[in-house]
């Protein structure tokens, strides 16, 4: 079952150029491409299935500064602001507010190191508030225990994933921007080589800047231009359960399992970190770049199953870009979720709150997080391709951090004053180990 999300009607014709091509409607692409328009820089972006469909919209909708890797926190903090002025500028509903984001421990290691980010984060000029087991106790009542300590981040927030893809590009279109729903970017055309076009299922657009933000697709589709772009995708499984009379904290986090509320009423639920590993020949490929990553994390990843082979994300085929290509064999990556972690989480999520218990499970959905070695995105231009932008591997991350994002690709591809320190997403580390250098979050 799908989460639920926002249609918007786009146009079917495409135009013959554009200054700028985004390949991909996710949270990414949809603000590279708004901040594009913004500058009167003309805009296309092509998106497979529906806008928003795929990760976008089955994330937490977590927009959080707390516990940020020292890379991502420039992004993240730039992004709460752009979120606001997105809202006022546009006139579009994302659901984002600054409701604050509420950590709940007992583990005193944990705690520690939630210590530790504060004292760094002061340097970033960020502030959150440590709990001690009194101010815990009083800030996560509805939970009805004791907790040794915790964290709020007052100027953290939410957004809603149904509705802010979505929105963002509502946006482009009303800047002139054009969006494309069921066209796939099958490749790109050189010339003198440099990008010169996007070759699509319906078509030619002419351009001399592409980006891919092609999310779990990226590093398939890099590899048909023989670009080595190390992805994995893990599967997540989450559900949402109806709304309760009570009114519980607005998003809360502890060891068990997380809960944040939407603007109807209804608690999206998800336990932090656990996911299945699905195996590919893609995942096969680039394994021994991601031991790192592995093992720090592996206790809460599982084995998984077919998902991963029937979604067709990973495959190390080449296609050809005068016939149909797995992306759009399937539209829409939707894969199963892990029934195990649904009613575990389920179960976690009604200790955590008792007042769920009352609640009705209304949807539950999967979703594939696309992974670099390192949990850091990778965003600029691939080096021997001119023109070529690669956006993707946000590791979970890319939701919160979208509007600051997009404004970096936008700025990237327009040759402004970048809104963030670039260096640390440069693709090209990827051609080095990444041990001691996994984010810590």
């Amino acid at each position: 079952m799908s989460p639920p999300l926002r249609h918007i009607q786009t146009s079917p014709t495409l135009p013959a150029s554009a200054d700028v091509v985004v390949i991909g409607g996710g949270i990414i692409g949809v603000f590279s491409a708004y901040y594009l328009a913004k500058r009167g820089i003309s805009v296309a972006l092509v998106e497979k299935g529906r806008i928003g469909a795929e990760q976008s919209s089955r994330n937490w909708g977590w927009c959080r500064q707390q516990n940020r890797d020292a890379r991502e926190l420039p992004l993240a903090s730039k992004s709460l602001d752009l979120w606001e002025q997105f809202a006022a500028e546009s006139g579009e509903d994302t659901g984002f507010h600054r409701c604050g984001l509420l950590y709940l421990s007992n583990d005193e290691a944990e705690i520690s190191r939630w210590a530790s980010w504060r004292d760094f984060a002061k340097t970033a000029g960020v502030t959150t508030h440590m709990l001690s087991s009194r101010e815990a106790a009083e800030r996560g009542h509805a939970t009805g225990r004791a907790w040794k300590g915790g964290v709020f981040s007052p100027s953290d927030g939410t957004a809603d994933p149904g509705k802010a893809a979505p929105a963002v590009a509502a946006a482009l279109i009303k800047l002139g921007g054009s969006v494309h729903q069921n066209c796939a970017a099958r490749g790109l055309e050189m010339e003198g080589g440099r990008v010169s076009g996007v070759i699509t299922e319906a078509g030619v657009i002419k351009t001399r800047t592409a980006v891919m933000a092609g999310g779990a697709w990226a590093s398939s589709f890099c590899r048909q231009l023989g670009i080595r772009f190390p992805q994995a995708s893990i599967r997540q499984s989450i559900l949402s359960v109806s709304a309760v009379e009570q009114r519980l904290p607005d998003a809360v986090v502890s060891g068990g399992v997380s809960a944040t509320r939407r603007n109807d009423g209804r608690y999206a639920l998800a336990i932090s970190g656990r996911a299945r590993v699905d195996p590919t020949g893609q995942f096969l490929r680039f394994a021994p770049q991601f031991v790192p990553m592995f093992a720090k994390r592996w206790r809460n990843l599982r084995p998984g199953g077919l998902e991963g082979i029937r979604g067709g994300h990973e495959t190390l085929a080449r296609w050809r870009l005068d016939a149909p290509t797995p992306m759009e064999r399937v539209r829409i990556l939707d894969p199963k979720p892990d029934p195990v972690s649904i009613r575990d989480t389920h179960r976690r999520a009604i200790e955590l709150l008792p007042q769920l218990r009352d609640a009705r499970i209304t949807h539950a959905w999967a979703g594939y997080i696309d992974s670099t070695p390192d949990g850091v995105p990778g965003i600029g231009e691939v080096p021997g391709m001119p023109g070529f932008i690669l956006a993707a591997g946000f590791s979970g991350h890319g939701f919160g951090i979208g509007p600051g994002a997009g404004h970096l690709i936008a700025d990237l591809a327009s040759g402004a004053e970048p809104i963030v320190d670039p260096v640390p997403y440069r693709p090209e580390r990827f051609s080095k180990s990444a041990w001691g250098k996994v984010a810590e979050f």
